[in-house]
């Protein structure tokens, strides 16, 4: 589950994002992206009971966790970030999808001397018909062997990606001279430079989106030994994997295309041949990209059948579950919610709709990735930690967690206006439904 929530497509920009950045700071900003996530989600998975982390009781959801150690405005300030994140993620799973979706559909054109004027529109759709059915899983519990095949697939398309860099920089490539700041064209103004090194940051920031999603998986796990214990070994072993897939793909990236590194690795303004293999890496991405999504969207489901079944716990539609038997299987059965049916595939048809309005890779997920970094994977954790081991105001601990959250929060602030100007400028020459793949 975290390497699928991890390694999502994010990774597919990270060359993008170090070319803006440079050979000294987009390394070091991704190292440090992945210590901070690190120790914030070494201090939500001490969270996931209260008030002992091991003896407990448990949190199911994030928002629980935050009920239980904070509560007040905190507990709907964090719904608000959350939910509003994941919805984002699904989103913006959809446009990547649909995008490696396409390359396939016409690699013949996309890797060949014409211009291409393909719409993403079809995949998009194709992209929900699946998701409409995959939605059906009742809960996290069964989506074991999902996350597995998804997380298989991040991990081939990021090593062809990484792979194909390679051979480029071998066969002749010169590393960008830029030295410590990257050298850019003279078409780019020193304003759009800087927009671009802020949306860089958000895009880096959105490669480490898994703190919304990590009470949620640690309440996959048993309880012998320690949740928290279990939680915090596989976050080391999950986040060093990905840093260094992150490190090889961005750094191995920039060095084979320079200044001129495509948003996303495998697009069509990145490699063209052999073509085979690019077609390989994007379907490995729509699979992957077609499991994350139901990591990110569980959770949401999850947050809004449960609390409508509280509401109204007399209501039939939203509470009964009806037996319904195959025919043809041997009499095979499977329990339906009809609320449950309608519910997410209403949510799928509108993720899907978003992604066909909004269909902007880079700009979107570098948006999503600054506006939730700070409150989910920074704030909450801090906080829940302080309240948890009573930690004095204006001590040395208290001051230093501060500081680190008040850096990240400026941080998010950065980002987030880099890609809010991205998103204006791509709007500006938009139309929807008419996009160019």
């Amino acid at each position: 589950h975290i390497i699928t929530a991890v390694i999502g497509s994010g990774v597919l920009s990270l060359a993008w994002a170090i070319a803006q950045l440079g050979w000294v700071a987009g390394p070091a900003t991704l190292i440090i992206f992945s210590l901070i996530t690190l120790f914030t989600s070494t201090l939500l998975a001490d969270a996931y009971r209260h008030p002992d982390p091991v003896t407990g009781q448990r949190n199911y959801t994030y928002m629980d966790a935050v009920r239980a150690h904070l509560g007040g405005l905190k507990v709907r300030f964090c719904g608000v970030a959350q939910y509003s994140n994941l919805v984002g993620v699904t989103v913006g799973y959809t446009i990547t999808a649909s995008i490696s979706m396409e390359m396939v559909r016409g690699s013949k054109c996309f890797h060949g001397k014409d211009k291409c004027h393909a719409s993403t529109t079809l995949d998009m759709v194709v992209f929900g018909c699946i998701q409409l059915i995959l939605c059906q899983v009742p809960n996290f519990h069964n989506l074991s062997r999902l996350s597995i095949l998804a997380a298989v697939m991040s991990l081939t398309y990021s090593l062809i990606g990484l792979g194909l860099s390679i051979v480029k920089v071998a066969s002749g490539t010169k590393l960008n001279e830029g030295g410590e700041t990257r050298t850019t064209s003279a078409t780019v103004s020193e304003a759009q430079r800087l927009w671009r090194i802020f949306q860089a940051i958000g895009d880096i920031a959105f490669a480490y989106a898994y703190s919304t999603v990590l009470i949620e998986i640690q309440d996959t796990l048993k309880s012998s030994p320690a949740e928290n214990k279990t939680m915090k070994r596989a976050s080391l072993v999950g986040i060093s994997t990905t840093t260094i897939f992150y490190l090889l793909c961005g750094c191995v990236g920039y060095a084979a295309f320079g200044e001129d590194a495509p948003g996303d690795l495998l697009s069509g303004t990145g490699f063209n041949h052999p073509v085979w293999l690019l077609n390989v890496a994007n379907v490995c991405v729509a699979i992957h990209l077609i499991g994350a999504y139901q990591v990110f969207a569980q959770p949401i489901f999850s947050f809004v059948e449960t609390s409508c079944r509280q509401r109204w716990p007399e209501v039939k539609f939203v509470s009964t579950d009806h037996q319904i038997t195959i025919p043809f299987l041997g009499g095979m059965s499977f329990h339906v919610n009809w609320f449950r049916v309608v519910w997410r595939s209403a949510y799928v048809a509108v993720t899907t709709v978003l992604a066909m309005v909004l269909p902007f890779f880079n700009v979107f997920l570098g948006l999503i990735g600054a506006v939730s970094f700070w409150p989910l994977t920074v704030y909450f954790p801090i906080e829940m930690y302080i309240a948890r081991a009573k930690i004095p105001k204006f001590s040395v601990s208290w001051m230093c967690l501060q500081a680190l959250s008040f850096v990240c929060l400026l941080i998010s602030l950065i980002a987030a206006a880099g890609s809010v100007e991205g998103l204006v400028q791509s709007l500006k020459t938009y139309h929807p439904f008419k996009n160019e793949a």
